[in-house]
């Protein structure tokens, strides 16, 4: 191994023992390369068993030994824990450890046959759980007991999932793996949290549900950072630069920020422009979007944030300016590093410091100009130089904002296919919140099967695009081939790949990107709304 990345190895192998859970990797051969010390501890092993070469056999026999796996012969159990732990590509156990507290597992196979192992201690969060069990159990017959033990618990239950959580982000960050398969829950659960949030509204549970939102959009966002920073590295971004109208860019800003800007009590004012750049669609978007989420995030509520183009020669200067924080010049260039973040940032905002690493390495990539001007307590501007091209587009008729009102006066009759059966029951319920007639199914074939479109014509799909049998894209042909005429449609994915938005924009199919956001959802079907109630919206 050349000597820099030895180096690298080392000090990675030795940031192990900060992390907050016990980690070990074992080779194709199940021996042991590496473990930190907490791992050692919690397992108590001795010290001939946590050398480098150790087999995991014998680390299983000695606990199995000990009784750690329960009563039985202890090479049986030991290989029973071995097959349970390597019988799948990821796997999650529990068990308790030798001092009686309980330890959840978590295993995946490398693609070199390897084994990643480690443990978190969740004793606070089980002991939670049961004794919300406990507190169900009695609930009509203890109404006014129940609502003080439920506050409790959930008090308890709210800090050991955030425990949790940040255990689970340290693993993210070591293994520098996340893909559709981490997207697809995590998506569910964002539904199911809008849902709450709009019943909870005037109640009790109004500040919980706010709560385990703001922590689902965390998570999200360290995914697909940790996502993009892993795509940028590998090679695996192909940027395809085309004519593209500005307007559009700037008019997904106004409507994913909109909210935020206005929930903040920040003045977001998007430039008009007619203008049209040669870029990346998917790419540079991405830039404006960390730009305008990072000024939102550290300009104070009163502040303003401007958005707009302006022409510098050949090129087309698109500016991010805020009368935010702001920081000194000798800061510049810490700001790109990923993982830091200046002390007044952090005391203002939670997150890890990698929007700004990802702006950089994406305008790297791309061959973009970016200029950076901030003056501390004044605010910041970011400038991102692009080619102006003299390509004509159409020119679309401007639209105004989507309502943030309720759907429920728009009476639509919504078709919902996705082969997660967790992410249609989501969501069902937020659609039907909104006053949406829905059906939905799990593939083209129960739609076949179950006869669920006689009678009844939807005004638009939701459609996944992993499908078990086929992918989203095919079924909407499948789907307007068999209704006849145009079914406004929409492509619901964890994939952010270039390729496939360009082939859905090129058979006319809007894309929502999983985790699916509310206000996402709610532009995306009242575009749909408009397509399907225009004179062209159904053929004949």
């Amino acid at each position: 191994m050349p000597a820099p990345a030895q180096e690298a190895a080392t000090s990675l192998w030795q940031a192990m023992d900060h992390f907050p859970q016990g980690i070990a990797v074992f080779d194709a051969a199940l021996r042991l390369v590496v473990s930190n010390s907490r791992y050692n501890d919690y397992l108590a092993l001795p010290p001939d068993l946590t050398r480098p070469g150790t087999a995991l056999f014998d680390m299983a026999l000695f606990l199995g030994d000990r009784g750690d796996l329960g009563p039985g012969d202890a090479a049986r159990l030991a290989i029973e824990r071995i097959n349970l732990l390597t019988q799948a590509p990821t796997t999650i156990t529990q068990r308790q450890g030798s001092a009686g507290q309980m330890l959840e597992f978590h295993s995946s196979r490398l693609p070199d046959g390897g084994l990643v192992i480690s443990f978190t201690d969740v004793t606070a969060r089980v002991r939670a759980e049961k004794a919300l069990e406990r507190v169900n159990q009695s609930l009509e017959e203890r109404v006014e007991e129940r609502t003080a033990a439920l506050t409790r618990v959930n008090t308890e239950l709210e800090s050991a999932r955030a425990k949790a959580d940040a255990a689970n982000i340290d693993k993210t960050r070591f293994l520098a793996a996340a893909s559709h398969d981490l997207l697809q829950p995590l998506n569910a659960a964002r539904l199911y949290t809008s849902t709450l949030i709009e019943r909870a509204k005037s109640t009790s549970l109004a500040d919980l549900a706010n709560s385990i939102e703001a922590s689902l959009t965390a998570v999200e966002d360290i995914m697909t950072a940790l996502l993009d920073i892993s795509r940028i590295d590998s090679g695996a971004l192909k940027p395809a630069p085309a004519p593209v109208a500005a307007r559009d860019l700037l008019r997904k800003i106004e409507v994913e920020f909109g909210p935020l800007a206005r929930e903040k009590q920040i003045a977001l004012r998007i430039v008009p422009t007619n203008a049209t750049v040669l870029a990346d669609r998917t790419l540079v978007g991405r830039i404006v979007q960390n730009l305008v989420s990072n000024a939102i995030k550290y300009t104070p509520p009163g502040g303003k944030v401007l958005v707009g183009l302006r022409r510098r020669g050949s090129r087309m200067r698109l500016d991010v300016i805020d009368t935010g924080i702001g920081f000194n010049r000798d800061q510049h260039r810490l700001v790109f590093v990923e993982f830091s973040r200046l002390e007044r940032g952090a005391r203002m905002a939670q997150g890890l410091g990698l929007g700004l690493s990802i702006v950089q390495r994406l305008v790297s990539a791309l061959g973009l100009t970016l200029e950076l001007d901030s003056h501390e307590g004044r605010g910041s501007r970011f400038s991102l130089f692009l080619p102006a091209t003299r390509s004509t587009l159409p020119t679309a008729p401007a639209s105004a904002a989507p309502s943030e009102t309720s759907f429920g006066t728009l009476g639509l009759k919504v078709l919902c296919v996705d082969n997660e059966k967790a992410i249609i029951e989501a969501m069902e319920g937020l659609l039907r919140h909104w006053g949406c007639d829905v059906r939905s199914a799990l593939s083209l074939k129960q739609i076949d099967r179950e006869h669920l479109l006689e009678g009844w014509y939807p005004d638009m799909v939701l459609m996944d695009y992993h499908l078990d049998q086929t992918s989203g894209l095919d079924a909407i042909e499948w789907l307007r081939h068999n209704l006849g005429g145009h079914l406004p449609a929409a492509l619901v994915t964890a994939d952010r790949s270039p390729a496939v938005r360009t082939l859905a924009e090129e058979r006319g199919i809007a894309v929502v990107t999983k985790p699916v956001k509310p206000a996402a959802l709610r532009a995306a079907i009242s575009g749909l709304a408009n397509q399907s109630r225009s004179p062209s919206g159904r053929g004949g």
